[in-house]
């Protein structure tokens, strides 16, 4: 980047602010950025020609509605220049995920997606779910569209290859066969009932199978299946039909399974009323691996090339793209999408809009998805707003809320203590935005939830009025539901006045009468204990937040209490990374041997350095 510019100086608003950086401008690429009054970014754009593309903007006439408001409301500009167009649109893609600004095409759910993974750490290689960054030995399979894809592939992967799924430390500990053994889930590798050569060819098979060639496969069970009957070993050929059968359910449960498309994402958009759906089919290995939806936020008069442009520089943004992507729209600037595309991921990408062929009934096939999930959505929007609109009558709000905060705690008798914040709005649980907080009071009696509930409120509070004071991002609730009653209330509000926010509306849902669903109480603060009838449908929504905070908080206890369970010692020593603590495990037997072994002896272990075992050494008898 070559310069940055800002001049908001009092300038005049509208086309006649914007008239005024013509001057200081020349016909070099970049990103400019419009802002408002409070200097809040209204829109940011790239060009491959600054003066030009802003001279456009200057005009008074010739904008659509959407554009010729967005002029209005500029009041300055930023400008970053770079050295290519592709460059500039790399850049814009960033920064519009970073400052999200009002009338730009927005991708508001950009999760990462979930791989099978090979791992190569061992001597018989685990096959088991990866998400997240790829620093593991390996071979990575996926994109899959969620994790129930992943878990439905990696079970019935489990009947065909029986390829092992524990962990290194659990294989190394183990003396006899697990129950995935005995239910003919894996072919037992720990306790040597396959060889490693064996074993190598099931990997093998099961690689050729992810990467698309599963006919092979089918055919060579069918011939060994054949060979055991015809060899009167009706056990051993019933095995592999049973291996057969999880093959083909496997193929079954991808659906289409394209045999003129060995990698692409097929991408379809459907618009309407102002709202869009982008449905996403990944296709690996000539295997549809699942479909996804997106609903970018696009607002009115913007067209489907500007969408779908923007939808694919933000998607592939933090993934990799595939070989090819065939669109059901074609992109205003494709040549520089594939310029951008292919620069970050080091080879060619293709960028297709098929009219006809296997490809076309591809995007014909996501494009009607994305018709009836957008239609679903609208419908559910509509639901949602409605019961909104029931929660400000019911407890007399100023309007419907367009952010409610739900809290609740989970621990068992204080130990390992965890607050969870889920969300919701409009268009329905905002799963982005849930927050989980591990307690970390140390002055905290066990079990004390008004304590814990003190401590997460505080956290979450303080950290609003740090970095939005202004409740501009759209970050502040509307209303806050707490579990519990008058008590529970009382001791919010006092927290809340303590932080000086005190105009946030919160409710207390209590059990009522013998604690059971449909007699809860509300609790306000200065208000009367109120209830809803059974049947209202304000009364159900409550319930559904509630129970979605309680499952949250569960999950995280429950997670944090696993991770807290599988620790050991060893985790805390400096130097001692995963491989280094298989190989202290392996050579002891637990981390209580090696917290008691002499220097010599962890020396001698596999893999462990002198210095290390000094460190080692160290760390558990300098307490002692």
């Amino acid at each position: 980047m070559d310069t940055e510019e800002n001049n908001s100086d009092k300038n005049p608003i509208g086309h006649a602010c914007i008239q005024a950086y013509l001057k200081t401008l020349d016909s070099s690429p970049g990103v400019y950025r419009m802002l408002d009054a409070q200097a809040r970014v209204l829109y940011v754009g790239k060009a491959r020609n600054l003066r030009a593309r802003v001279s456009n903007y200057a005009r008074a006439t010739g904008h659509s509605g959407r554009i010729a408001r967005m002029i209005s409301e500029t009041s300055s500009m930023m400008f970053l220049t770079t050295k290519t167009e592709t460059e500039a649109l790399l850049l814009e893609q960033n920064l519009i995920k970073q400052l999200k600004p009002k009338y730009n095409v927005l991708l508001r759910d950009d999760k990462s997606f979930p791989n099978i993974l090979v791992s190569r750490t061992h001597g018989f290689p685990q096959i088991k779910k990866h998400r997240g960054a790829k620093k593991e030995k390996g071979s990575y399979y996926g994109p899959f569209a969620n994790a129930g894809a992943v878990t439905r592939t990696l079970s019935q992967l489990q009947k065909v290859f029986l390829l092992r799924n524990c962990s290194d430390s659990m294989f190394e500990s183990r003396t006899r066969p697990c129950l995935l053994y005995q239910i003919k889930r894996c072919s037992g590798p720990c306790v040597d009932k396959i060889s490693s050569d064996d074993y190598a060819v099931s990997v093998r098979e099961a690689e050729e199978f992810l990467s698309g060639k599963s006919t092979q496969i089918q055919e060579t069970l069918a011939r060994q299946m054949q060979e055991a009957s015809d060899a009167m070993e009706f056990e051993r050929a019933a095995a592999l039909r049973d291996r057969i059968r999880a093959l083909t359910s496997v193929q079954t449960a991808q659906g289409i399974n394209p045999r003129g498309v060995a990698e692409a994402d097929v991408i379809a958009l459907h618009l309407e009323n102002g709202q869009a759906c982008v449905q996403v089919f990944f296709i690996r290995g000539h295997q549809n691996w699942g479909n996804q939806d997106f609903y970018p936020r696009v607002g009115d008069e913007i067209d489907a090339a500007e969408v779908l442009e923007a939808f694919i520089g933000q998607f592939y943004d933090s993934k990799d793209p595939p070989r090819q992507l065939i669109l059901s729209h074609a992109i205003e600037n494709a040549e520089l999408m594939v310029e951008a595309l292919g620069s970050k991921l080091g080879r060619k990408v293709d960028i297709l809009v098929p009219q006809r062929g296997e490809k076309a009934e591809l995007v014909a096939g996501a494009a009607r998805n994305a018709r009836e999930s957008l239609a679903r959505k609208m419908s559910e929007t509509a639901t949602q707003a409605k019961l909104l609109k029931g929660i400000a009558d019911v407890f007399d709000l100023d309007g419907p809320p367009a952010r409610i905060e739900v809290y609740d705690n989970s621990h068992i008798q204080g130990t390992n203590a965890v607050g969870g914040m889920i969300v919701a709005g409009p268009e329905g649980f905002m799963k982005n935005q849930y927050r989980k907080f591990n307690i970390r009071g140390d002055d905290l009696t066990p079990g004390d939830d008004f304590g814990m509930m003190k401590e997460v409120l505080m956290r979450r509070f303080k950290r609003l009025l740090k970095e939005d004071p202004d409740r501009e991002q759209g970050m502040w609730p509307d209303l806050l539901l707490i579990d519990g009653g008058a008590g529970q209330v009382s001791a919010v509000a006092s927290i809340m006045q303590e932080m000086g926010v005190e105009d946030i509306a919160m409710v207390g849902v209590a059990k009522g009468v013998d604690r059971d669903h449909g007699k809860e109480e509300f609790h306000r603060v200065g208000q009367k204990v109120m209830a809803l009838r059974r049947n209202d449908p304000v009364l159900y929504f409550v319930q559904r937040l509630r129970d979605e905070a309680h499952r949250f908080a569960i999950g995280t206890h429950r997670a944090k209490r696993s991770k807290a369970i599988g620790a050991t010692p060893l985790d805390d020593v400096p130097g001692v990374g995963a491989t280094r603590k298989r190989a202290l495990l392996a050579h002891f037997g637990s981390a209580k041997a090696v917290s008691r072994a002499n220097l010599a002896d962890l020396k001698a272990a596999e893999g462990i350095s002198d210095a290390l075992a000094e460190t080692i050494y160290a760390f558990f008898h300098e307490k002692g």
